[in-house]
Order: structure tokens, then C-alpha cells, then sequence
């Protein structure tokens, strides 16, 4: 079982969420203030929608209905499995990466110092650190992205045939990765740029839907506390400790809607299931997405090293 020896952090009182290291932290002044820059107006976006061919019902395809209905019911129904699949592999890359990866990396910088700057952490084992760094780090950027307001334009890219998937050699599936859909990630092959759309249009929904909410500076240090103390993560040693400290985060915020929102009982509710959208953006989408196009094939867990440890 996990204990809390060795934490120089926890005190004698620390189950008491006003004294308590973490809270503090989130709700100090200073480092909202440290964090909060000036952020650019995001412009609009024109958002992609897919729209498929209804599957046809069980009614029209019963033997009452005329040849016809039923040859166009049939039509139909192979029209909507050919865009389902074809929506799924369709890709897209930055339209301006050069701009948008430089602002990539200063969230990500700024994101690695609010890690630094709780305590708490530090004083957590190194292994159990690294767990959380490289499991957090995506997620934090988003949301950094989000506090941030970094807004991106994108452009589809070419899906490569078969052929050019034959001659590349099969990158994706003969490294046997895979995407959340079961498709071979073919971004590790020299002729496939981009990411799906479906990634980046979960991307821009999360960004969108922060935006709407008009999250504030201590919210997002609320939330970020929250993305960071991930005790769902198998292998961790401190796991009673951690899950304290998400706990203690929950309850910082919660506190925080009552005081402000008073009027809006249902905001604490909103902003978590907002940040559940960033349980569908991957750490290998963000790298892809975000830094691939100015770093090249870089491994993350590295740079995230060197940054963070200065190994």
C-alpha cells in the first residue's frame, strides 16, 4: 500500500484543504498572475462537418416496400458506409505551423513550470513523476492552448493510396501502432502528413467549448491541478496520496464556483465534463499536430526530459 512518508509537504494538518500546500498554490494570486499573459483574439472558425447519408430504417427495407424504395434503400445504406470510412482517414496539417508550433512550445514551456511550481510534486518519487508527466503533458497543453487562446487554421492533406502505402513500406503497421480507431499510424511514414480531421476537430471542440465558458485564470490552475494528479494511472506508488491530492483540487474548485458563480450552480459540473472532451486527444495527435512539422520525428519523452529535468 501506498504511505505518505517522506512527503516534507503534507504537515501535520494536511488533510486540511485550507492549509493545505496544493490549495494554496492553485489559488495563490501570484501564480495566476505569473501565468496569465496577454492572449490574442481567436478568429473564427469555419469547422468541418461531416455530414453522412442517413442509414435507412427498418421499415424500408421490409419486403412491404416497392423494388425501388428498396434498391434505394440499398443505395443508400452503402453510400453511408463508404463515407463513414472514408471520413475516418481523411487528414489535415497546420496551415501556418511555423506560427502556431512556436505557440505550441510556450504553452508547453509554461505548462512544465506550473508542474514545478507545486510542491507536491516534487516531492513525489521520481518514477511516479515521470508517470504523470508523460501521461499529463498533452492534456495540460490543450488546456494551456485553451487559457492561452491559440486558435489554428488547418488544411487537408492527400490521402496516400494504396500503392504509395505498399511502397512506403506499411510504416504503421508494421510497427504495430495504432490509433484509437484501430488504424495503423500511418503519420510515422514519410509520405502521410497530418492527423485525422476527427483529432482536430476534437481539438477545436475543446477550445471551443473553453472559450464559451469563459474559464478563468484560477479555474484553469483549478483544472490543471486536477489533469495533472491523474490516479487512474496503473504503476503509481503514492496512489492514496495522489488521489488526495486530485480530491483536494475537485474541492478547491467547487468552492470556487460556489464564491464566484453563485448564481450558475451547475458551472462546476460544466467544467468537468469539458475536460473530459481531452480524454479523446492523444499524446501522439498533439506531437503530430503541434511540434512534428518544425521538430521533425522527435521523441517527446525526451524533449519533456531535457525540459523538465535537464537530462
Amino acid at each position: 500500500m501506498a504511505t505518505r512518508e517522506g512527503c516534507h509537504c503534507l504537515g501535520a494538518g494536511w488533510q486540511n484543504n485550507n492549509n493545505s500546500i496544493l490549495y494554496n498554490i492553485l489559488k495563490n494570486d501570484s501564480l495566476a498572475t505569473t501565468e496569465k499573459q496577454q492572449q490574442p483574439t481567436p478568429q473564427p472558425q469555419q469547422h468541418q462537418q461531416h455530414r453522412g447519408h442517413r442509414v435507412p430504417s427498418c421499415a424500408s427495407l421490409s419486403s412491404s416496400c416497392s423494388s425501388s424504395s428498396s434498391s434505394s434503400s440499398r443505395l443508400e445504406l452503402r453510400q453511408q458506409q463508404a463515407c463513414s470510412c472514408g471520413s475516418s482517414r481523411r487528414r489535415g496539417s497546420l496551415r501556418s505551423p511555423q506560427v502556431t508550433c512556436k505557440a505550441a512550445s510556450a504553452v508547453l514551456v509554461k505548462t512544465l513550470r506550473f508542474v514545478k511550481n507545486v510542491p507536491c510534486f516534487r516531492e513525489l518519487p521520481e518514477d511516479d513523476q515521470l508517470l504523470l508527466v508523460r501521461n499529463c503533458w498533452a492534456p495540460m497543453l490543450v488546456l494551456g492552448l485553451a487559457q492561452d487562446r491559440v486558435d489554428f487554421e488547418t488544411t487537408e492533406t492527400a490521402e496516400p493510396s494504396m500503392l504509395q502505402r505498399i511502397l512506403t513500406g506499411g510504416c504503421g503497421s508494421q510497427s504495430g501502432l495504432t490509433d484509437r480507431q484501430g488504424e495503423p499510424l500511418l503519420e510515422q511514414c514519410a509520405g502521410t502528413p497530418g492527423v485525422s480531421l476527427s483529432d482536430i476537430q476534437n481539438i477545436k471542440a475543446f477550445l471551443k467549448k473553453c472559450w464559451g465558458l469563459d474559464i478563468s485564470t484560477k479555474e484553469y490552475a483549478y483544472l490543471k491541478g486536477t489533469v495533472l494528479f491523474n490516479s487512474d494511472l496503473p504503476g503509481l506508488r503514492y496512489l492514496h496520496y495522489i488521489q488526495s491530492l486530485r480530491h483536494e483540487a475537485h474541492q478547491a474548485l467547487n468552492e470556487h464556483m460556489k464564491l464566484i458563480h453563485r448564481d450558475d450552480t451547475t458551472r462546476f459540473a460544466k467544467l468537468l465534463i469539458t475536460l473530459s472532451m481531452l480524454r479523446a486527444i492523444s499524446p501522439p495527435v498533439v506531437t503530430q499536430l503541434f511540434f512534428k512539422p518544425v521538430i521533425g520525428a522527435v521523441n517527446m519523452e525526451d524533449v519533456l526530459l531535457e525540459m523538465f529535468y535537464g537530462k
